[in-house]
């Protein structure tokens, strides 16, 4: 959204303020159109701080002054939407505050105690308990039915600049039912992503170790590379494209694996090492944002000598090929405020069993963490061959094994401010054996 979004509120907001008196400091000053105002507005209109035009939408496309993005600033602080304001919105406001305060003052606002280079580090995780449950025979993992796993997570953002933010994530995960950590360093926290990104108007260019796109489909793991993104301000389409190594087990196929998406990958007798495991990643695509409507189409391609490695059966075609291309559509569209639809379909173009994957699913509303109370509830019905996956992120029909089909029900609820209760249901059939599955999932997650 941006400057167009920024535009839109401005100009709502600064009627009636045309006769305010101006003081010293010059009230036409343009903010730069690639200050970091523009964004940390963008995110306050996101969580209903400040709102646009009386029917919601979002028009225009001018830079604004400094004394208009003060107005604006002065009414969220005045809370005239009538939101709480708390959290990582209250540190954007107190940063709008200093970074404008001579602006505000000249409106009579007082501003107490501000700097301009407040909160220039945010910290945000969650602590989470999760338990599954297993509830058909031969699909346990490491000959335990269930699951008992804590997880603590810090995400810190810092920035740099108007432009750059480095970014992290920081996990420490633990077994619950032997007391010790997952992985080989114990009770130790494990850096799983750290970038620096950049925004320039509706560029975002990110280096490092992070996330890639669909990871809410089909990617559920980071890699280590780059990436160029172009999301312009309001609906339209959007671009994204990236390139790097990803540490990929999903590519293999052993029979002395777990699981081999998880990364658990301990108990291969030495047949495989960690540089087998790496493979060239890359992914482009184009999206599309149309208000009630959001869609994506993306290729996403791996190749690595361990996918041919001798002693492992090669998991993606009996051809023994080294690639995995895999082109995805996904898309979203929100009927009404509490009733949505959303799906996807994959296919890796370069397996010969196992390769198709898709998702159709209904949602009824959603907890909302900072409202003690919302819930939402959603029934899908999932086919998860596993072959079309880099990484998978589903959990009760999921893609052990070769992959499963079946149903899902599943809800949240907000038991207190910040606290998300999750629970998942799924039945269906293992798409090698046809054996019935089922599976159970809970989870806590305690935001912060």
């Amino acid at each position: 959204m941006k400057k167009t979004l920024v535009s839109a509120l401005t100009t709502a907001l600064v009627v009636g303020a045309a006769s305010t008196t101006f003081a010293a400091q010059n009230p036409f000053t343009d903010v730069p159109a690639d200050h970091w105002a523009y964004d940390a507005v963008a995110q306050l209109a996101k969580d209903g701080v400040v709102t646009g035009y009386g029917d919601g939408t979002y028009k225009g496309q001018k830079q604004i002054t400094r004394y208009e993005m003060a107005v604006m600033v002065a009414r969220a602080m005045a809370n005239n939407n009538g939101v709480t304001v708390s959290g990582n919105d209250k540190a954007l406001l107190d940063k709008l505050a200093a970074e404008f305060g001579d602006e505000l003052n000249n409106l009579g606002v007082r501003v107490a105690n501000l700097e301009k280079n407040a909160d220039k580090v945010a910290w945000h995780g969650t602590a989470e308990y999760t338990f599954q449950h297993y509830m058909t025979d031969g699909q346990a993992i490491d000959g335990k039915d269930s699951r008992n796993n804590v997880l603590f997570r810090l995400e810190p953002s810092a920035e740099v600049n108007n432009h750059w933010h480095v970014k992290a994530r920081l996990d420490a995960d633990t077994d619950l039912d032997t007391d010790k950590a997952n992985d080989a360093d114990h009770d130790k926290v494990s850096l799983k992503r750290v970038w620096a990104e950049g925004n320039y108007g509706s560029m975002t260019y990110k280096f490092g170790k992070f996330a890639a796109p669909d990871d809410d489909t089909i990617t559920d793991t980071p890699f280590s590379g780059v990436e160029v993104g172009y999301n312009p301000a309001g609906d339209g389409v959007n671009f994204i494209a990236g390139a790097g190594r990803v540490n990929s087990p999903a590519a293999l196929n052993h029979e002395a694996a777990l699981n081999a998406f998880t990364g658990e990958y301990n108990n291969w007798s030495g047949v495989l090492n960690d540089d087998d495991l790496a493979a060239n990643y890359q992914y482009v695509g184009l999206g599309l944002d149309k208000g009630k409507l959001t869609g994506a189409v993306r290729w996403h391609h791996l190749n690595a000598a361990g996918f041919n490695k001798d002693g492992v059966k090669n998991a993606y075609s009996n051809s023994k090929t080294d690639e995995a291309n895999i082109i995805l559509a996904k898309g979203a569209y929100r009927f009404s405020k509490n009733v949505a639809f959303k799906g996807f379909y994959a296919q890796n173009h370069d397996a010969d069993y196992y390769n198709k994957a898709g998702s159709a699913e209904l949602d009824y509303k959603g907890a909302q963490a900072e409202n003690k109370g919302t819930y939402g509830a959603w029934v899908a019905y999932r086919h998860l061959g596993r072959n079309a996956f880099v990484a998978s992120p589903w959990d009760v029909i999921n893609i052990d094994n070769h992959g499963q089909k079946g149903f899902e029900v599943g809800g949240n609820y907000a038991m207190f401010k910040n606290t998300i209760l999750t629970l998942r249901y799924g039945k269906g059939k293992d798409l090698q054996s046809d054996k019935d599955v089922q599976n159970l999932f809970g989870r806590v997650n305690f935001l912060f």
